[in-house]
């Protein structure tokens, strides 16, 4: 496995999208999706903290957050990212897309090329992901991506793990 924190952030990349650290210039399009520990931002400002917590997050090598950038745009278009376990070799892939581009294949590159990272160039042993019961698209791109449900969680939640 690959010790973090990076100290050059690796961007990755396929024909349609990047995954790029998240600038102070992103977070004005992306306060809708921004989440800190399950708290989402609701104001500009408090989705400029949660980003600095972000950003101390991966300096500190416990997450890695990153945008997804459309190529044709140049804009932003959802955040990608794994968020805990890299302590111990694995890790949890979660993602965000704002709503207008949902459907379009984004977030299906975004996942591929997270998963891909993360077992290739990481070294990650185990991927998991956890989504609510409820989330029918998640679950269809999870499965889709070769992910299993392993078990039900409280509040709703399942836990998917990537079958390697």
């Amino acid at each position: 496995m690959k010790v973090l924190p990076y100290h050059s952030y690796p961007i990755i990349k396929d024909d349609k999208i990047s995954l790029r650290q998240i600038m102070p210039t992103d977070v004005e399009d992306i306060v809708d999706i921004s989440f800190y520990d399950g708290i989402q931002a609701t104001t500009f400002e408090m989705a400029v903290v949660m980003q600095e917590k972000i950003d101390e997050d991966i300096r500190q090598g416990n997450s890695i957050h990153r945008g997804i950038i459309d190529h044709v745009t140049n804009k932003i278009v959802g955040t990608c990212g794994y968020y805990r376990g890299l302590d111990q070799g694995e890790g949890e892939l979660g993602c965000v897309l704002l709503p207008q581009f949902r459907g379009q294949g984004f977030m299906t590159n975004a996942m591929q090329l997270a998963i891909d990272f993360g077992l290739k160039e990481i070294g990650l042993t185990r991927i998991w992901a956890i989504t609510s019961k409820e989330n029918l698209k998640a679950i269809k791109l999870l499965e889709r991506l070769k992910f299993i449900k392993v078990v039900d969680l409280e509040d709703n939640d399942m836990e998917y793990e990537l079958t390697l």
